[in-house]
């Protein structure tokens, strides 16, 4: 059986579900206002970050001067993506609501 990992089992007894090896996600997707629109620096920060074990992927929506991260809430915390900005010297106006939400200052 071939998982799509680098990993082969061949044997009927050695099959095993792909969930007993990696564990669940908890997918979150937080949205950030920024104050001022990113710079060529603070964008390649970001992609160092982007290595950080749990955060899937960000989306830069310039137009609207908007962020979206998209990460794993079992290995991340809101907090820590919030540092993450601050230490990429990104400075968050407020978090952006999903619709129906209240709105919450970063």
């Amino acid at each position: 059986m071939n998982l799509g990992l680098g990993l082969r089992f061949c044997s009927a007894a050695t099959e095993f579900a792909l969930t007993d090896i990696i564990p669940a996600m908890t997918l979150v997707e937080i949205t950030f206002e920024l104050q001022s629109p990113l710079t060529a620096k603070q964008l390649a920060d970001l992609a160092e970050f982007a290595n950080t074990y749990g955060l899937r992927r960000f989306r830069h929506d310039e137009a609207h001067n908007l962020i979206t991260f998209e990460y794993d809430a079992s290995r991340l915390r809101q907090s820590q993506v919030v540092h993450a900005l601050a230490g990429a010297n990104i400075a968050v106006k407020r978090i952006v609501p999903q619709s129906g939400a209240e709105i919450i200052p970063a």
